[in-house]
């Protein structure tokens, strides 16, 4: 696939990375002429120098013919711009971006941008995650398929019971369990909960507090 990155910050470069060593094409455009230096050395000819919210750049770039544009600066605005001519302009169908105040979420999907990473809500999840302080952890969204992945910790509720006792909204699916002292599992309908077990599930969108309440109280 070839992948269009506008931004070569941490992110643009750690995805830069990874994306060539999976084999697939890669350009990031970055205004930085000394980053789009440092970045050839190491890396090679990957990068283009100049902002990506320019339709001559990103003509020069090839984005008509990219597979995925990816648009992950610091400041939502570019990020925005960069995205809607790369859709408008150029046909690219799949287009994320960068997401750097949660308030702005709201504009990139009036303005036809649905698949978007809020920065801010990732960071916030993965410290709840670390300090165990939410009962209930967000992990993906399934947006097209109407669904999201979440991992949720038992608590005295659904302690004791098995999956089949418990009133989960139609379509969940608990994909991995997750026991101290134990190798991760698929668990089995059949499976009773032990009280602080954790389990990665697959809900349907817009159910977090009902299958929270399920588990945790």
């Amino acid at each position: 696939m070839y992948v269009i990155i506008v931004g070569c910050n941490e992110i643009g470069y750690c995805l830069c990375k990874e994306l060539l060593n999976a084999g697939h094409e890669v350009l990031i455009i970055e205004k930085d002429a000394t980053k789009c230096e440092n970045l050839e050395k190491e890396l090679g000819n990957v990068s283009l120098c100049g902002d990506g919210c320019e339709v001559a750049i990103l003509t020069k770039a090839g984005a008509a013919r990219a597979d995925i544009f990816i648009a992950v600066t610091g400041e939502d605005e570019d990020n925005l711009a960069a995205c809607q001519i790369a859709k408008q302009k150029f046909d690219v169908h799949r287009i994320v971006a960068r997401i750097n105040n949660p308030k702005n979420k709201h504009i990139f999907a009036k303005l036809g941008i649905e698949h978007t990473v809020d920065v801010v809500a990732l960071l916030s999840e993965h410290i709840k995650a670390q300090a165990s302080i939410s009962s209930l952890i967000h992990l993906l969204n399934f947006k097209e398929q109407g669904g999201e992945l979440v991992l949720v910790k038992v608590g005295n509720p659904a302690a004791g019971k098995s999956l089949t006792k418990l009133p989960l909204p139609p379509g969940s699916i608990a994909s991995l369990l997750i026991r101290q002292g134990q190798q991760c599992q698929v668990p089995a309908p059949d499976t009773v909960l032990k009280l602080d077990d954790q389990l990665i599930c697959l809900i349907p969108s817009g159910s977090k507090e009902s299958v929270q309440a399920i588990f945790a109280g």
